[in-house]
């Protein structure tokens, strides 16, 4: 079992959880959404993580291929911006868990990088912060993404007992 800790204070960010071999697939399809948040399943089930090894968030750079875009990140949609379509070339590795094992963490003041329709993209980067007020991590949980919480790995550290 795993702990995650804020690299600052020592704060446990979650309760002890248990290691997935892989990022889950989920479903994409409208059906399978809430009906009242919008909001798509869960990528990873209550009590589990999963190391995510494709970049995520900011920065982004210009697709190469901007006849056939990509998903701007893993399991999010397509991101044009001024310079063109673009692609996450953030960080690797970030700590994916479902967003109610960490409720002990809060939007950043003035909820800085929590835009979106129905909640945070999550495209904008660090947005949940830990009690100490140290950004930790990043929501997604718009209607038309993801829901996850990513844990940065640098802001983030796992203790197994």
């Amino acid at each position: 079992m795993t702990v995650f800790l804020c690299s600052k204070c020592g704060t446990a960010i979650t309760p002890e959880l248990t290691e997935l071999a892989a990022v889950p697939d989920v479903s994409d399809d409208e059906r399978d959404r809430d009906k009242e948040t919008r909001r798509a399943p869960s990528t990873v089930p209550r009590g589990h993580y999963a190391i995510d090894p494709e970049p995520w968030g900011p920065p982004y750079v210009v697709q190469d291929d901007q006849e056939d875009p990509k998903p701007a990140q893993s399991r999010g949609p397509v991101v044009c911006r001024e310079e063109g379509f673009v692609i996450s070339a953030g960080s690797r590795h970030t700590v994916l868990v479902h967003p109610d094992d960490a409720a002990g963490l809060q939007p950043l003041p003035n909820w800085v990088n929590s835009s979106g329709c129905c909640g945070p993209t999550g495209n904008e980067g660090l947005n949940r912060a830990c009690p100490c007020g140290a950004p930790v991590a990043t929501l997604a949980a718009d209607c038309f993404g993801p829901f996850e919480l990513h844990l940065d790995p640098v802001r983030a550290y796992a203790f197994s007992q």
